[in-house]
């Protein structure tokens, strides 16, 4: 009998993360050597808990990544795994495969990767899934296309047939489709039996329509992480307030309230251009037994810490310095695509 698909929660055992390594033919060409720094960061905080599965376009850029992590980086040599594929861009949570599990046995959903509604060329990162699974690390992973547009970032579950999602990316992504037309996809892929929208919600400098995964997170089947806005004179104040107020409106599948965690709200930061940029703390990557939380140098890194610390109390939880990949329009979890246990050879 075969078992019935499941999409494990980002908590559950992971056997490493997945990322590219920014170069100069990316967007990060304007400011590559502070976002190297972010990656250096970034994989020794993972290698503290996990593998990393490391992306490279060429043997120069493997080389720069090498030199860049330093030394210390040998002492994670059977950690670290080399991937040698062509990308256009780093953004791996939106152009990397969706791993599905049938019992144990996993399985990757590779969906088009459209760059964010046809905004970027994405035809390279579009490809990403199929490179991988022709790698001899992931030979063994079947692969399914499917023929519809959606990111990583835009969707998340409990693990337990949840979605939760903002309508707002996925009827942009798909105008000319009902709710009721993506549900039934997302349900006959995903194998999701139950759907959390939110309709209020979307960050100044994000470039991704809203994106689930820069607002309201799962902790747990009954605990949510959410981007709070305290100021009445920001701007996203009355957008995330309305949607703190739907977030208090869901039920788990226990019919009660789920336990919300307010993310304090960073005080605005610009880019040199004058945008300003998504400096979110739900942008979090969940790791096996830690939580790697985006820090922008900003007083209140230290309260999202403690607010994640409490929705997460059996997780390490650690600071990644993430201010130069927000002037990119992303973060943390944006770059990264967790691959769960039994994934890698």
């Amino acid at each position: 009998m075969t078992a019935a698909p499941r999409w494990p929660a980002e908590w559950e055992a992971q056997a490493g993360i997945l990322l590219a390594w920014p170069h100069g033919d990316t967007d990060w060409a304007a400011n590559l050597a502070a976002v190297e720094g972010c990656y250096r960061e970034l994989i020794h905080s993972i290698l503290g808990f996990e593998d990393v599965y490391l992306i490279v376009s060429d043997e120069a850029v493997r080389k720069r990544a090498l030199e860049v992590l330093g030394s210390a980086i040998g002492t994670f040599e059977n950690q670290l795994h080399w991937i040698e594929l062509p990308y256009n861009d780093t953004w791996l949570r939106d152009s990397g495969p969706i791993t599905l599990l049938d019992g144990r046995k996993p399985r990757w959903l590779d969906f088009r990767f459209t760059g964010w509604g046809d905004k970027f060329e994405a035809s390279l990162d579009d490809a990403i899934p199929a490179g991988l699974a022709a790698h001899p690390l992931f030979t063994h992973m079947p692969r399914q296309r499917v023929d519809f547009a959606l990111e990583g970032g835009a969707v998340e579950t409990d693990g337990a047939g949840t979605l939760l999602a903002t309508w707002t990316c996925l009827s942009r992504r798909h105008p000319g489709k009902s709710r009721a037309e993506v549900e039934r996809i997302l349900a006959d892929t995903l194998a999701i039996d139950r759907f959390l929208w939110l309709a209020h919600g979307e960050l100044a400098g994000d470039d991704t329509d809203a994106h689930i995964d820069t607002l309201a997170r799962f902790a747990a089947p009954d605990r949510i992480v959410y981007q709070a806005c305290e100021s009445p004179s920001d701007p996203h104040f009355a957008a995330l307030e309305a949607m703190a107020e739907e977030l208090a409106l869901f039920q788990t599948r226990q019919r009660r309230p789920f336990e919300l965690f307010p993310l304090p709200f960073a005080p605005p930061i610009f880019a040199e251009d004058g945008r300003r940029l998504a400096a979110s703390y739900a942008n979090f990557l969940i790791v096996n037994g830690g939580v790697l939380m985006p820090g922008y140098d900003v007083d209140t890194d230290l309260d999202a810490f403690e607010v994640l610390q409490a929705a997460f109390p059996d997780h390490d939880v650690v600071i990644v310095p993430c201010r130069a990949l927000i002037e990119q329009n992303g973060s943390l979890h944006c770059v990264t695509m967790q691959l769960p246990e039994g994934v890698a050879a």
